[in-house]
């Protein structure tokens, strides 16, 4: 998947081949926004845009701009996986957490 970044936002990139053009996607936020450009220089201007856009829009409504993860996650697990998360972290002398978070970022940023 190719993305792009701004200010802690991160968009999907996709190219649109009958079109002839490049198409974002920011991920992670309840509100659909897109954009698109011929260039990738031109996607990356539009993203940014797009970025300002919305924290202006929030800013005008007074409303908190969404952020796309507030760092709390909570899944349910089958009780065997969490048995067994359990007893890694504990073997590799970490909290269930720190083991989490460490597994998770391997399979995310490999």
């Amino acid at each position: 998947m190719n993305t792009m970044t701004h200010k802690g936002y991160t968009a999907r990139i996709e190219f649109d081949e009958r079109d002839n053009i490049f198409v974002g996607r920011i991920l992670g936020l309840r509100t659909m926004i897109s954009f698109h450009a011929e260039t990738v220089a031109g996607l990356r201007a539009e993203f940014k845009t797009s970025i300002e856009e919305f924290l202006r829009d929030c800013k005008e409504e007074g409303v908190r701009p969404e952020k796309p993860a507030s760092g709390k996650l909570m899944l349910r697990v089958p009780p065997e996986v969490h048995g067994a998360a359990l007893v890694a972290a504990q073997a590799a002398g970490k909290s269930l957490n720190q083991w989490a978070t460490e597994a998770l970022e391997e399979a995310t940023h490999g």
